[in-house]
């Protein structure tokens, strides 16, 4: 047999969910603020209850006081039930509904009472204040039980104290008013309790709704779940409200956009002023796998709206991947470009060895300086118009690749640029993107030519790359610069369209400008200035001088030609 299942425990507490907490809640405290309110008017309800009938009896012995009746009966009769003083005043006690009117002398005597047994006899309570010319009123217990009073002394016609008035209010009456005045104030808190609960109840399933009916412990590892998710994941995380404002930003979407938390609260306009990645945060440019530049880095970004009416995007650095894959491009090329050169080096070699076989040794000498001298002379031509490092390099490379595939790469006899870059990694890099873009553009075309110029104005950088390619439509000059935007097919790493963008970023950031212009003999040229991209140059030093000054050489183009030999 099968174990039987283990018995259900009765589980006792608050509901788990957050609409029932909410619900229960509210109307708990709808509940006690019904319950306060009632409590709180019928405490001053009973006192004003009470006084009212204390001043009822109060205004009754004035009335009875005021009988000269009643003061000449105390002067002149006995205290007996017949009398005139019990006559008057069981007429009055009539009239006004008073539980009693007792009548008494300056002794105490009763001269009237509603038990006629009770004339004759002193009162219960002490009459002093009353003879001694005070009101009192008062709630107190007598022969008749617990009443509220009202005593006033009793004149005669000179004017003289010569007994008391004692009024009576049964205070059965006055708790019976209360008592009835109870129902009232209960239908009306029961009234606002509803009305309280229904309000409740429309707004815990309005929290229903929202929380997706769930507890708020789950509420709250969600919340922890998505602090650790968003601050963990290596992607940046911005979220956006209806109004267009960041109302979040994870630590990597700090970091790719180059912002903080004052960003919070404000639009992508206000945090990133104009471009591309403010547009696509914004929604202004939609799609999907959006290329963007921020400063330097590349960038992925895509856009989801969400229910309440915000967005949410993230954003990839893609900087790493597209580096190397123009790197894979331009290695390709090199490979290309190689094996090539490894075709034209068997030619030569045949040609060298056939040379020898035929005792042409003179032939075979010329043939190899010639060959030789060749590359020898396209790097020293470079390196002497360009003596910083990095571009020259680059461009002794760029020029072999050009020549295997029959480009030929010119550099411009204006061309002088000194030692003294302050960033020339950046300025490598445009020059890298816009040699890569005219030779593509060239390639494959009769008599094709890439013209470099380098020089330099003051501490300005002028850079032209002048090609014999079909040259860029008019309409196409002010979107070639635009992040994404590409006339080429997209190689096998990813897309197109950064590098003419990161060209106009890195002159924008030296407080440059980047344009394109067409060329004397037709096709494309790019103009990149950059202002302040030299260092100042260090002053020469004076010789010291040991005997007659000697005259500082004429340093003539000539010469500075013949010096760099």
């Amino acid at each position: 047999m099968s174990p039987p299942p283990p018995a259900r425990r009765l589980r006792v507490g608050l509901p788990r969910r957050a609409f029932s907490q909410v619900l229960l809640m509210q109307v708990t405290i709808a509940a006690g603020v019904a319950v306060l309110a009632t409590g709180l008017f019928l405490a001053p309800l009973s006192k004003q209850l009470d006084h009212e009938a204390m001043r009822r009896a109060l205004a009754i012995a004035q009335t009875t006081a005021q009988d000269p009746q009643i003061a000449e009966g105390v002067l002149t009769t006995e205290p007996t039930t017949d009398g005139p003083v019990q006559r008057e005043a069981e007429r009055i006690r009539q009239a006004t509904h008073a539980e009693y009117i007792v009548v008494m002398d300056r002794r105490g005597v009763r001269w009237s009472h509603t038990t006629p047994s009770e004339i004759g006899a002193h009162v219960s309570t002490d009459p002093r204040e009353a003879l001694a010319g005070k009101q009192v009123m008062e709630i107190d217990d007598g022969t008749l039980g617990r009443s509220a009073r009202g005593k006033v002394p009793l004149y005669d016609a000179g004017h003289r104290i010569v007994g008391a008035v004692s009024v009576g209010i049964a205070y059965d009456s006055v708790r019976a008013r209360l008592i009835s005045a109870i129902p009232g104030l209960f239908a009306y808190a029961g009234g606002a309790l509803a009305v309280g609960a229904l309000a409740a109840w429309v707004i815990s399933r309005r929290v229903q709704r929202q929380t997706r009916d769930l507890a708020f412990s789950d509420i709250s590892a969600l919340l922890a779940e998505r602090e650790a998710m968003l601050h963990g994941i290596r992607e940046g995380v911005v979220a956006l409200d209806r109004g267009g404002r960041v109302r979040l930003l994870n630590d990597e979407a700090r970091r790719l956009l180059g912002i903080g938390d004052e960003a919070v609260g404000r639009t992508p306009d206000e945090a990133l002023g104009e471009g591309r990645t403010t547009d696509v945060l914004a929604g202004r440019v939609t799609g999907t796998d959006l290329l963007t530049v921020r400063g330097q880095r590349v960038l992925v970004a895509n856009r989801m709206p969400t229910g309440d009416g915000g967005s949410v995007a993230t954003l990839r650095d893609r900087t790493e991947l597209e580096r190397l894959g123009r790197e894979l491009d331009s290695t390709r090329g090199l490979i290309d470009a190689l094996r090539a050169q490894d075709h034209e080096h068997a030619n030569r070699m045949h040609t060298l060895l056939g040379l020898l076989e035929l005792d042409m040794y003179d032939d075979a000498v010329e043939f190899v300086g010639e060959v030789v001298g060749d590359h020898r002379v396209t790097a020293e031509q470079i390196t002497e118009k360009i003596q910083d490092p990095l571009l020259a390099a680059l461009l002794v490379g760029k020029a072999t690749v050009a020549a295997e595939r029959g480009v030929a790469l010119w550099v411009s006899e204006r061309t002088l640029l000194p030692d003294r870059l302050i960033d020339p990694r950046g300025l490598v890099t445009v020059v890298g993107n816009l040699v890569d873009n005219a030779l593509d553009a060239v390639a494959g075309t009769p008599h094709a030519r890439v013209e470099v110029e380098l020089r330099t104005e003051g501490r300005a950088v002028v850079l032209r790359v002048r090609d014999t390619g079909p040259g860029i439509p008019a309409d196409q000059r002010e979107l070639i610069f635009t992040e994404g935007w590409s006339t080429k097919e997209p190689p096998a790493h990813g897309k197109r369209g950064l590098g003419l963008s990161l060209v106009h970023r890195l002159a924008e950031r030296q407080g440059g400008r980047a344009t394109v212009g067409t060329a004397d003999g037709g096709g494309a040229e790019f103009a990149v200035v950059l202002p302040e991209a030299l260092t100042e140059p260090e002053p020469e030093r004076a010789p010291a001088l040991t005997g007659p000054a000697a005259p500082a050489p004429e340093h003539t183009p000539a010469a500075a030609e013949e010096e760099a030999r």
